[in-house]
Formats: C-alpha cells, structure tokens, sequence
C-alpha cells in the first residue's frame, strides 16, 4: 500500500510517499480502506516535531472515513462505511496518511451516507470539535451572542453555521479582508478583521459585551477575546491556529476578567457518541449544512497539501483521497 511517511520532524518535504505492506489486524483492532482523510492544524505540528512523545518514524493521520476491510471480531461486516478520529492516531500509532489504517475498533463510528468522500472526508474533527465546543463546553442558547475568534478556519465555517442554526447571532473574525464575503455568505452575522485587539470593535456592535467566545486562534489572542465577554459570559479555548498553546507567567486573577468563565475542548479527550455524528450527516445530506471544503488532494500530492495548509490560504477543509 502507499503510505506517507516521516522520518524526521521539518518542512512539509519531509513527508514522503513509501511503499508498506498492508497491515493485519490483530484482536481489538480492524484494518480500514482509508477513502478520504482530512488536514489538521495538530499534523502539522506533529510534523515540526512540536507534539510531544510521537516517535518516528510516523503515518501522520488523526482522522479518516473509509471501509471495513477485516475485523477479526466480525462486528463490523467488510464494506462497513466508518470514520475515527483522535484517541492516539498519527501519535502513538500510525494514522491514516496512508492507502490502509489499522485502528483500534473503540475508535470507529460506523455510518451511512451517499455523500461523496470528499465531503465524508472533511467531517471527523472538524465536526466533532465545533460541535464538542458550542454544546457540551459553551452550551449556546438560542438568543444569545457568540464570537468565533478563527472564523475562517474549517472549524470557525462549521461552528458559525451551527451557531447561525441554533438562533445565535454570530461574529466571525479574520485576519484577511478577502474572506470577509465567505464568512457573510456563510452565516456570520458581522464579520470583524482581526487585528490582535478586538475588544472595541465588539463592544461598538454590543458595548454590554458578548455571551460566549470560541477562541480558535490560541493563547496568543485569549485575553483579549476574554475581554469582549460581558461579566458571566463563557469563553472556549479549541485552537491553536497561531501555534501557541500555552501561558507563560499564568496569574489567572489579571488573565481572566472577574466573573468571566473560561473552559477548552478537546476531541481527544471528549467524542460525541454515533448517533450525533450520524445526524450531522444528515443535515448536510438536506441541505441544512453545507461544508466548506477548501481543496482536495490526492496522496501523492501531500507534500503540496501541506505547503498549502502552511500558508493560511485556505477558507474552509482540505481533503485527502487516497
């Protein structure tokens, strides 16, 4: 099978396309036809060498649809269309950079869709994060008001689209003027050009501040997105699209501002259960949803996939097809 390889942590170069035998699974596990993939902002990171404990060499990978091929248990018939995401793939074992995935079977959801693998392939962690963020984290409510900081970013269209549907008003940001169009044809309700200092122009449209925050771009933009909140507000911590993730002299008393809350999200750590994953697809299969997929690729193409996710072009998901 082809696979895409790391051998060393750098520059998207470093992924190269090898020849492996297919694996065989092995009790617990079950080898999957990997039909289409997803790019992550976290691969990208893995590749730098910035993700901590991952060994090389590695199949990056932290999601996939695809189908059943084996499963020694026979709980899964061969064809089975599945998606997984997270719990260690590309990290602790090899992911789904590749033509075939070995996964663990705790990781599959399994689904029906006529919905073409370009689409399927975009929905794993870009759904499951929008989604883990909005309900289970800032739990939104229709009425209120909601920042997505990042609003450009596959999982910033998403969430504004969800947002938009369960009766939020929706302010999007972007740092490129040019993507202001998409992010209004997309559901926001304002859209604001991010400029590192947002807590004006918010409180210019709401000067009582706002209900919650998706904060999507990382720490380097926290507080101040913390600052547009009004007192009792509720701002997420999901992203790091600026490649920081951590505080440096953390004194929470100055960083967050009193009565303001603030949570994350992580996939890794939460999943929806199938059902949720299920009925999204069926929002999209109505017309409901309608998912923003920048650019496809194929595997031998993975080297210019992520030159392209490197340079911040992109307004919604790049997809994989194997």
């Amino acid at each position: 099978m082809k696979a895409v390889v790391i051998h060393r942590p750098g520059s998207p170069a470093v992924l190269q396309v090898e020849e492996r035998p297919i694996p065989l699974p092995s009790e617990g596990q079950v080898l999957v036809r990997v039909k289409a993939f997803g790019l992550n902002r976290s691969e990208l990171m893995t590749r730098k060498g910035l993700s901590p404990g991952v060994q090389f060499p590695r199949i990056l990978g932290i999601e996939c649809v695809g189908e059943v091929v084996d499963d020694p248990s026979d709980q899964y018939a061969k064809g089975q269309q599945v998606m997984a995401l997270m719990g260690g793939m590309g990290r602790d074992f090899d992911g789904s950079y590749a033509e075939f995935t070995l996964l663990p079977k705790h990781l599959l959801r399994p689904f029906q869709s006529t919905l073409p693998f370009e689409v399927l392939g975009a929905i794993p962690e870009m759904f499951q994060t929008a989604y883990g963020s909005l309900y289970p984290a800032l739990g939104i409510q229709p009425g209120e008001t909601l920042l997505i900081r990042g609003g450009s970013s596959s999982v910033g269209m998403l969430s504004t689209q969800l947002a938009s549907l369960a009766g939020l008003a929706v302010l999007a940001t972007t740092r490129n003027a040019q993507k202001e169009n998409a992010l209004r044809t997309n559901g926001a309700t304002h859209v604001l050009i991010d400029n590192g200092r947002l807590n004006e122009a918010v409180r210019a449209i709401y000067p009582e501040g706002i209900d919650k925050v998706l904060e999507l771009v990382g720490t380097s933009t926290l507080h101040d997105s913390l600052l547009c909140l009004k007192p009792g507000g509720t701002g997420c911590m999901s992203g790091m699209l600026a490649e920081n993730w951590t505080i440096p002299d953390f004194a929470p008393i100055d960083f967050i501002p009193a009565t303001v809350r603030l949570t994350t999200y992580d996939s890794g750590q939460i999943t929806s259960p199938t059902a949720v994953f299920q009925d999204f697809i069926r929002q999209i299969e109505a017309g409901q949803v309608k998912l923003a997929v920048s650019r496809t690729f194929t595997l031998d193409q993975i080297v210019e996939a992520h030159q392209f996710m490197d340079s911040n072009q992109a307004a919604g998901k790049l997809v994989v097809l194997p």
